[in-house]
C-alpha cells in the first residue's frame, strides 16, 4: 500500500495549512476541466480535490497532464497530500503554464508529477506552513528538525523524487503569511522540473495572480 495514503496524523490539536489566514476565509475550491487530452486545475485544494479529479479522470481516461493554471495553495496539508500521492500513482504529468501560478500546497502538488514541466513567465510560490490559531499558533521553521511533525513533508518529497533539501528551504524562504517566488536557478537546484524551465516571474506580477 502506498505509505503516503496511510500517513497517521500526528497532532490531533493542529490543523496544519499551506493557505495564508487570508485565502482560509473566502476561497474557491479546486475545479477540473477537460481539453483535449489534458486537465486543467483553477482553485485552492481542499477535501474534494481528490474525488474531483477522479470525476474529470472517468470524462478523460486518456489524459495524463494536469495543468495547474491557478493553484494558490490548500487549507488541509494532509489533504494534499493524499491527492498529490494520487496524482503521482496514476503517473501524471504536471505542468505550469506561462501566464499560471502555484504557490504553497499547489507547489506540492505540481511536484507530484512523473514529469514536471514550467513554461517561461510562470509564478512557483513556497513558504513555511503554520499550524493552529493566530492565538496558539505553531511555523514549520520553529520546530526542530528532527519532530515528528516533519515528518509526512519528507516522506511526500521522498515519495515523488525531490530532495529534502527543498523541504528545509521553504520553512525558511518565507513565513506563512507571506511568499517567496521560486526562481529559475533555485527551481533548477532542488530539481522541481524533469527539464529546465525558462525564466520565472516574481513580485508584482505573481503577487497579482
Amino acid at each position: 500500500m502506498n505509505k503516503l495514503l496511510t500517513t497517521i496524523s500526528l497532532v490531533a490539536n493542529f490543523s496544519i495549512t499551506a493557505c495564508t489566514s487570508s485565502e482560509l476565509e473566502d476561497y474557491e475550491t479546486l475545479e477540473f476541466t477537460v481539453v483535449g487530452n489534458e486537465i486543467i486545475g483553477e482553485g485552492i485544494i481542499d477535501s474534494t480535490s481528490l474525488s474531483l479529479f477522479k470525476k474529470a479522470i472517468e470524462t478523460a481516461p486518456d489524459a495524463k497532464t494536469l495543468v495547474l493554471k491557478n493553484v494558490g495553495g490548500s487549507v488541509n496539508d494532509e489533504a494534499n497530500r493524499i491527492f498529490a500521492s494520487f496524482v503521482h500513482s496514476q503517473g501524471f504529468a504536471t505542468h505550469v503554464p506561462g501566464n499560471g501560478m502555484v504557490a504553497s500546497g499547489g507547489t506540492d502538488l505540481f511536484l507530484a508529477g512523473v514529469s514536471r514541466t514550467i513554461e517561461k513567465g510562470a509564478c512557483i510560490g513556497v513558504h513555511s506552513w503554520a499550524a493552529g490559531t493566530n492565538e496558539n499558533s505553531l511555523r514549520g521553521n520553529q520546530v526542530p528538525r528532527d519532530h515528528d511533525l516533519h515528518k509526512p513533508y519528507l516522506t511526500y518529497y521522498d515519495y515523488v523524487g525531490i530532495p529534502r533539501s527543498f523541504y528545509w528551504f521553504t520553512l525558511e524562504a518565507a513565513p506563512a503569511d507571506s511568499m517567496h517566488w521560486m526562481s529559475r536557478e533555485k527551481v533548477i537546484e532542488y530539481k522541481m522540473t524533469t527539464q529546465p524551465p525558462g525564466d520565472l516571474s516574481s513580485d508584482p506580477i505573481c503577487n497579482e495572480r
